[in-house]
């Protein structure tokens, strides 16, 4: 049986790992590692845990730092790993650091990569994570693409041959666990003192994590004042590292239309979507999860991630200003049930084949 590694490190790659995992291994033997980007157990533990992920077989504990400082530490010991397991193909998800230090460190020991979502683009190296998918996608043996749009970007970048439209894992995950959601998901959120928090009947959904819009005063406190001016509450569980910003934000200004939670897992989150009035976010995944739900989403960002999510008006890009997020929360929106353009439900077993296809 031939020997796969698979590199993950952040809570994307844990929801597209639990399904492509489970289909993977019946046909090769996984080494799974998890260099430790994602730390917090909120933003880690509870996704292997929830989603029947296995256990990792290294867990390297890199996290925090400077990009090119984790970058690197990860390189050095990603590659103790493969020297160590010799895998026939490396296997990486996605756009994170994690993702291009696995890639880098296997293309120098000669093991061929498999990137899935590959050829996504924002269009600018001002991105960290864009930096990560044009490195990955350039020395990567095979390209697995989630979308249309990703496969017309590497083929204008001069890809042939290694390309092959599988759909998106992550609705995949999205389509398994929301068939087993057993409803009480929304009563186990927590604060991050560990109080339980009473998720309202109507509310908005609100995710806000990225360093250009959770980072600074200025630009997390116009989000907070359009959330507050909503005609619902708004449920925003806090990346660790913003907790203590996004307190004091909120005590300062006196707001109370923000329900401030402690990071959640897969199955709380997808639940808060499916239930949400609407959806504000700048994280990739929940972008696309609002699309799923077929949920109106405004996404905070000055790229297009995703624009397969952007017709009929379904998801919209908006500045980090309260003006802007509101006027687009206010746009009538349409979605279009036979428009599918993440697949059929089916890339993980799609994935393993082209594996086992180029193996061969």
């Amino acid at each position: 049986m031939k020997k796969i590694c698979t590199v993950v490190g952040a809570r994307p790659q844990f929801i597209k790992l639990a399904v492509v995992s489970r289909v993977l291994r019946n046909r090769f033997q996984e080494v799974l590692v998890h260099t430790g980007q994602h730390y917090d157990p909120g933003m880690s533990e509870v996704f292997f845990e929830e989603m029947d992920i296995p256990k990792p077989d290294y867990n390297l504990g890199v996290s925090g730092g400077t990009h090119g400082q984790m970058t690197g530490q990860m390189l050095m010991k990603i590659e103790e790993v493969l020297l160590r397991e010799r895998p026939d193909m490396l296997l990486v998800f996605g756009d994170t650091n994690s993702t291009m230090a696995g890639a880098l460190a296997a293309v120098k020991l000669g093991i061929p990569i498999c990137h899935v979502e590959a050829g996504n683009r924002l269009g600018t190296l001002g991105n960290p994570e864009e930096a990560n998918r044009v490195v990955t996608d350039r020395i990567s043996a095979l390209h697995l693409v989630c979308t249309a749009s990703g496969v017309a970007f590497l083929e204008r970048e001069g890809f042939s041959g290694s390309i092959h439209l599988v759909g998106d894992p992550m609705y995949d995950a999205f389509c398994y666990y929301r068939a087993r959601l057993d409803g009480g998901e929304l009563e186990n959120i927590r604060a991050f003192d560990g109080r339980l928090v009473a998720v309202p009947e109507r509310f908005y959904y609100l995710t806000s994590h990225r360093q250009e819009n959770a980072d600074r005063d200025e630009k997390l406190d116009q989000i907070f004042q359009a959330a507050e001016e909503l005609d619902a509450p708004v449920v925003y569980p806090v990346h660790p590292r913003n907790h203590e910003r996004a307190a004091r934000l909120c005590r300062a200004n006196g707001y109370r239309n923000i329900i401030l939670t402690a990071p959640v897992g897969y199955k709380t989150s997808i639940s808060l979507v499916n239930r949400a009035e609407k959806i504000v976010t700048d994280s990739g995944g929940l972008q696309r999860e609002a699309f799923f739900a077929q949920k109106p989403c405004v996404t905070i960002c000055d790229y297009v991630s995703w624009p397969e999510t952007m017709v009929n008006r379904c998801n919209q890009l908006a500045k980090p200003e309260k003006a802007d997020i509101l006027e687009k929360l206010g746009v009538p929106v349409r979605f279009d049930p036979a428009y599918q353009p993440f697949g059929d439900g089916h890339a993980a077993e799609k994935i393993v084949e082209a594996v086992r296809q180029f193996l061969a």
